[in-house]
């Protein structure tokens, strides 16, 4: 479940991209039949033509990979592709453009880590600030009791069952078993460490809301609709230890 946009995945971008961009014309007209058939319309072809489109896939494609466009100049991206048209590149400036690519997208990576975890940082002192039933770990775990529970702790090797309801700060949700009126039954040692903390601390029948600091959670990682450097929010009943 676990996923980064690291060095190598870039470059796995990268192919994506170059496979996305080499579909066949064979494979877009079946694609083009397709539509016809489902909308019986006449489609109305694009008069700024093949390049505009071509560049409209390449576009969309860097979009998805989630590359910041002030990062980009619209201008080298043109040079660099008339330049692969025109000369017949070997694997050896293959690898170099890789390599050069692949060391400014870890110095875009590491600057946007960098304001993320200055934004996180404010963020939680002023969480703690704004709510006195804040309780601030020395880990920079911060959590609010919504139920006090008085049963046993779990320990690093207990099972324990839980419901749970996990938002980002701006109120995303990203994963509930409540949603899915479903407990969850887990290793305490199974999970990331936030979690792995804070169930040691609470008693069995607790409900506790819960900001776990992102290098607690997935850190640098993006996780499914989880973005890299995020803090967690969690509302997290131990409904029993197994």
């Amino acid at each position: 479940m676990k996923l980064s946009m690291n060095a190598s995945s870039w470059g796995a971008a990268l192919l994506l991209l170059f496979i996305m961009l080499s579909m066949t014309p064979e494979a877009s007209a079946q694609r083009r039949k397709k539509k016809r058939r489902k909308k019986q319309k006449t489609v109305q072809v694009d008069s700024l033509g093949l390049s505009y489109n071509y560049g409209l896939l390449v576009g969309a494609s860097i979009a998805m990979q989630g590359i910041p466009k002030d990062s980009l100049s619209a201008e080298e991206i043109a040079a660099g592709i008339m330049k692969a048209l025109e000369t017949e590149l070997d694997p050896e400036m293959m690898d170099q453009a890789q390599e050069r690519f692949m060391a400014r997208m870890e110095a875009v990576q590491a600057a946007q880590a960098e304001a993320k975890l200055a934004e996180e940082k404010t963020w939680l002192a002023d969480n703690a600030k704004n709510n006195k039933n804040i309780i601030t770990l020395e880990s920079g775990i911060q959590y609010e009791v919504l139920t006090a529970g008085e049963g046993e702790k779990p320990t690093a090797e207990s099972s324990v069952t839980t419901h749970y309801h996990g938002m980002l700060t701006n109120g995303t949700v990203f994963d509930s078993s409540v949603e899915r009126g479903q407990p969850a039954t887990f290793p305490v040692g199974g999970v990331i460490q936030g979690w792995q903390e804070i169930l040691q601390l609470m008693p069995t029948g607790s409900k506790w809301k819960v900001y776990i600091p992102s290098a607690l959670g997935y850190g640098s990682q993006a996780v499914g609709n989880i973005p890299p450097n995020s803090i967690l929010i969690f509302e997290i009943e131990l409904l029993s230890i197994n």
